[in-house]
């Protein structure tokens, strides 16, 4: 960029004209004025971003997190009965959305359930499953006959779906009476462990 300072003899005072490849003409002063601070005020043709511009910001944040949860009644009692079940599923459904989270599958037999949810990055799995066992039991006590004879096991299994295996997993969970019809959920559990390389004691899982 090329400059120059014109003067006044009568005055005094002087101009500093920019050229006009540049960024502004300068108007006169008894100083010419620094533009060099000046940030994103740039409006003319022609003008070039520099290093004092920020860089573009992502709008938004994208996510595909999908998870196989399998959990268990307390020492695998066999108390989720079949004229029930179902509407035990829908309500689960209904608490996994209160929960802001997507259910996409549930399923399972007399001593366990599976579910396909989809969830956010602001929630936490354990509180998550927290609150969905405590309003799913609260639901079994007022609406069975099991009253306060059910609870679910301590612990739990969360796997992580890809997107490319979701129909596989939902699948799998619409099809676990079948399942189970020729091993037990320790035999499945203990597979689905090995198969995503979870470490586990076996005198834990009776």
């Amino acid at each position: 960029m090329s400059f120059a300072i014109e003067s006044s003899p009568s005055t005094g005072r002087f101009r500093c004209l920019i050229d006009p490849n540049g960024i502004t003409d300068i108007s006169s002063g008894s100083r010419p004025r620094d533009t060099s601070r000046k940030k994103n005020n740039c409006t003319l043709k022609g003008c070039k971003k520099t290093s004092n511009h920020p860089p573009p910001v992502m709008a938004s944040t994208y996510l595909s997190l999908h998870y196989h949860i399998v959990f268990g009644t307390k020492d695998r009692m066999p108390l989720i009965a079949a004229s029930w079940r179902p509407k035990l599923y829908e309500y689960m459904g209904g608490v996994i959305k209160g929960l802001d989270g997507v259910p996409e599958k549930i399923g399972g037999v007399e001593d366990h359930v599976h579910l396909l949810v989809g969830l956010k990055s602001t929630h936490c799995l354990a509180d998550f499953l927290r609150e969905l066992k405590k309003a799913s039991t609260s639901w079994i006590h007022g609406q069975t006959e099991l009253a306060d004879k059910f609870t679910w096991q301590g612990g739990y299994a969360a796997f992580t779906v890809s997107a490319t295996s979701l129909e596989a997993v939902r699948d799998y969970i619409a099809k676990q009476e079948d399942h189970h019809r020729v091993r037990t959920f320790r035999e499945e559990f203990i597979t689905m462990l090995e198969k995503a390389g979870i470490s586990y004691d076996a005198k834990y899982l009776d």
